[in-house]
């Protein structure tokens, strides 16, 4: 067969980000990436996956391989700077000149402007990068009369690798993800409400490599069945970024009820939110968890003033991460809308932290007058009916493509 008639088989280049600065531990944090882009690929079937030179390789293993949705995963995978489509060939300049014509045969019709750019990591390849450059722009220029050569805003960039194992063609480059590989920086419990702000915050902490728990407090029949499918909803939805997921549906009604019955109403949302810290507290201790995640903003409502915050927070043993503390919501909204839960957050079903709002809540609780209001209610009881009353939903993205 005929080097030009033989189809270039496409693969995926992702570029490492933050990984490739952690030295001796480098390693680890490479295994954790690969581990979860194994994992994000086997909906779209079989591929071999390669870390070798702070790029991981995704190879399709046959022609059943869905190269377009794994490209697709790959961009919501914590721990990837960048991914390109690109096609592998001989480590010769006129095997990679020919291979670039074949591959981006379509862009280079198409373009008016265009430079290369080429890397050799293999240093015993004969040319440096900037040869390579000059002799496949070269010969493009007089293969594409349509083409001039741009070095500063050319329409379209070929870019050339030469490296360990090939050389590699492609052309454009996609901004990946970024942050850390989920789970390489340990566990957290996350607070999951139905609003805009907790999945934003869930969100934020699994690029920083935490793995996530979900846990959101369901209050039926004062929260309907939509409320909590709402919720299971948007864990869905974080998926695609945290990847597999055990959302923790906790029945609270019965402790909001003994709040409402048995303590101040100006300290209802504070007590509550103790409440909550507690039982998310015990469910981070069952799993080994290193710290619990919120929503909470400064002074975005009552119950997230500086006094508020440290009155909720006092009942926790696990240190308490609140990524949106200094954000606004605009903010807020923008990262939901992108990460696609906004329309969903949006939805018109009220959850627990709404049913039994206080006309006149306590903006500037002091701590011991909280604890106070609180003695009235048997805790421990309640957190341990809570608790032996949880519901657990997996969620895999494997399972919702």
């Amino acid at each position: 067969m005929n080097e030009n008639t033989v189809p270039l088989r496409d693969m995926i280049l992702l570029k490492e980000g933050e990984v490739v600065l952690k030295g001796l531990n480098k390693r680890y944090f490479e295994q954790k990436l690969s581990q979860n882009i194994r994992r994000r690929l086997k909906p779209f079937g079989r591929f071999i996956v390669t870390a070798m030179q702070s790029v991981i390789y995704v190879e399709p293993q046959d022609g059943d391989a869905d190269i377009d949705g794994a490209f697709e995963a790959m961009k919501n995978v914590f721990g990837i700077m960048t991914l390109t489509r690109a096609v592998a060939c001989e480590k010769d300049k006129d095997v990679i000149l020919r291979t670039a014509m074949k591959y981006l045969d379509g862009e280079l019709r198409t373009a008016k402007t265009f430079k290369v750019e080429s890397k050799r990591s293999d240093k015993g390849f004969p040319m440096t990068s900037i040869q390579l450059s000059q002799y496949v722009g070269g010969e493009l220029n007089e293969a594409y009369p349509n083409l001039t050569a741009d070095m500063h805003t050319p329409e379209l960039v070929v870019r050339l690798e030469v490296r360990e194992r090939a050389a590699y063609v492609h052309g454009a480059t996609v901004r990946g993800a970024g942050g850390m590989p989920v789970g390489s920086n340990g566990v957290a419990v996350s607070l999951l409400s139905g609003g805009i702000d907790s999945p934003v915050s869930t969100y934020m902490m699994a690029k920083r490599g935490l793995r996530i728990i979900p846990v959101h407090f369901f209050s039926f029949p004062y929260t309907s069945e939509l409320a909590k499918e709402k919720v299971i909803d948007l864990a869905k939805l974080l998926t695609a970024w945290c990847g597999r997921m055990f959302v923790e549906i906790v029945p609270f009604t019965h402790i909001q009820e003994e709040i409402r019955a048995k303590c101040p109403e100006e300290y209802f949302t504070i007590i509550m939110r103790r409440m909550m810290m507690r039982i998310a507290d015990e469910i981070g201790k069952m799993n080994n968890c290193g710290a619990l995640v919120t929503g909470e903003s400064l002074g975005q409502v009552a119950s997230q003033t500086m006094e508020a915050m440290q009155c909720t927070g006092a009942v926790a043993e696990l240190p308490v991460l609140r990524p949106l503390v200094g954000m606004d919501k605009e903010e807020v909204i923008r990262i939901a809308r992108r990460l696609g839960t906004f329309d969903t957050s949006i939805l018109p079903y009220e959850d627990c932290c709404t049913v039994f709002t206080p006309r006149h809540p306590c903006t500037h609780p002091k701590l011991k007058n909280v604890e106070a209001a609180e003695a009235a209610l048997d805790v421990d009881a309640l957190v341990q009916e809570a608790l032996a009353g949880r519901e657990l939903v997996k969620l895999d993205p494997r399972r919702l493509s």
